[in-house]
């Protein structure tokens, strides 16, 4: 007996769930596979970029995110149990009209994970736990998953968010090319702590051979993010007396300062790309296909997009109508994207840049991708490709308007041509940065098309099954 769904998403962590979501609000039968037997408990992946924060507040799940995490603390720096500076963790940011969310907000991993698992189960999706993928195969119509245990299932596409050790890319034979970003190894543990507020970040830099220490309280909970580094050949202790050592080794607090341990895991720090993302039916996403060092934070929100780029698609492909090239593009977007970001996520960790603009995601875009169409002449403001800003246009604000599975036509100081019921248009004066013309904005916020005038518009639209 074998069942049957659309789309296998295997891996319950932020990506796979941010897919589900995508997909279950296109109305796609998605199946989320974990082999894990309940949700990841750990805080790893606590950042969350301003790009991200405008892909969940799409997604339905801003309100939440918002509500139980919190901005990045200010850094403090101790030396001989005194604090002798500040040390600021970004470059300053804020928001104005195109950009609703300007700096990182900190919410641990198993807290965004909690959110867009309610999410999920709001819109009628599912996670399996206990699913262990055992091995498939693949031919022209499908793919059929085996599992340690349960009943195989049979899906017409399937999308690897099982990690950086990804049982699926292994299979598939799909190598990655990396380096080891440090060979130091990390520390990462999740503690209640005492003796230290909650209102600043503690760094404590490296004495001795040992490596810095940072100690992060952790927006929304009672718990504290302990990261410490160990010279190169350590085995790290993850126990309860190994890290109170570790504390009581690097600061001026007492081991039993460190009332409780409630997760830890250790790490070399490497950044790795795969190969490709995409073998017939199976697609690579988040550290399924690329792996990072958490410096620069992210890892988390590069696997975010990965899966908002490919939701779209696989709904388009199949609900919307659109042909199944429509998916290559998938890796032709998103590969050199995640190229880019291990380049600088690698850059943060050596200290060779800052945490600033290019680590916010905000100017990711597509201008070279096969699906951007530019028909106008040079110039300056937004371009195909590019990021669609917020605004507000005739009292509309194009986040609100842009929220949602559907296309979004902007016609600014020009008529929109009529258009069929999968895009929304939205019709007003020139509007600063966009200025005047045409723009066929993505469902997932990016200007896919871009005119003077609607020539070439209807014929860029049927490519994707549109109609305008």
């Amino acid at each position: 007996m074998t069942d049957h769904v659309d789309v296998l998403i295997v891996g319950a962590g932020p990506t796979g769930l941010t897919l589900g979501i995508d997909l279950a609000r296109r109305g796609v039968d998605a199946l989320v596979v974990e082999k894990a037997d309940a949700p990841f408990p750990g805080s790893r992946g606590k950042g969350i970029q301003p790009r991200t924060m405008e892909v969940f507040d799409d997604l339905g799940v801003i309100d939440a995110i918002l509500a139980r995490g919190g901005a990045y603390p200010v850094g403090a720096v101790w030396q001989d149990g005194r604090k002798v500076g500040e040390h600021q963790m970004f470059d300053p940011s804020g928001t104005d009209p195109d950009t609703p969310y300007g700096a990182p907000w900190m919410v641990p991993q198993w807290r965004t994970q909690e959110i867009l698992s309610a999410r999920l189960t709001e819109l009628g999706g599912t996670v399996a736990f206990g699913r262990e993928v055992t091995g498939f195969t693949q031919d022209e119509t499908g793919v059929t998953v085996g599992f340690a245990s349960g009943t195989a299932v049979r899906a017409r596409y399937v999308v690897a968010a099982d990690g950086g050790r990804s049982v699926v890319r292994r299979t598939l034979g799909i190598g990655m090319t990396g380096e080891t970003v440090d060979p130091n190894p990390m520390l990462v543990a999740d503690v209640r702590i005492t003796g230290l507020d909650r209102d600043n970040v503690h760094v404590f830099p490296p004495r001795g051979d040992d490596g810095f220490l940072a100690v992060f309280p952790l927006a929304g909970t009672e718990d504290f993010q302990v990261i410490a580094q160990f010279p190169e050949g350590t085995a790290v202790d993850l126990s309860l007396d190994g890290v109170r050592k570790t504390v009581a080794d690097r600061t001026h607090l007492a081991p039993e300062n460190v009332t409780e341990l409630r997760w830890a895991s250790d790490f070399r720090p490497r950044a790795a790309l795969a190969d490709r993302f995409r073998q017939g039916r199976v697609f690579l996403a988040g550290d399924a296909a690329h792996v990072h060092s958490p410096a620069g934070g992210q890892g988390l929100n590069t696997s975010v997009q990965d899966a908002y780029n490919l939701g779209w698609k696989l709904g388009a492909v199949l609900r919307g109508g659109a042909p199944a090239s429509l998916l290559d593009t998938y890796e032709e977007e998103r590969l050199p994207n995640a190229a880019k970001m291990l380049g600088l996520s690698t850059k943060v960790h050596r200290g060779e840049t800052r945490r600033g603009e290019a680590t916010r995601q905000l100017g990711i875009g597509y201008r070279e991708s096969s699906l951007t169409e530019e028909t106008r002449a040079p110039g300056e403001g937004i371009r195909a490709g590019d990021r669609a800003p917020d605004r507000t246009v005739a009292g509309v604000r194009l986040l609100d308007a842009f929220r949602g599975p559907h296309w979004t036509l902007l016609a600014l100081g020009t008529k929109a041509p009529a258009a069929g019921d999968a895009i929304r248009v939205v019709e007003g004066p020139p509007a600063e940065t966009y200025g005047t013309g045409l723009f066929l904005v993505r469902p997932d916020g990016y200007v896919g098309w871009a005119g003077d005038t609607d020539d070439g518009l209807a014929a860029y639209a049927e490519r994707l099954g549109l109609d305008v």
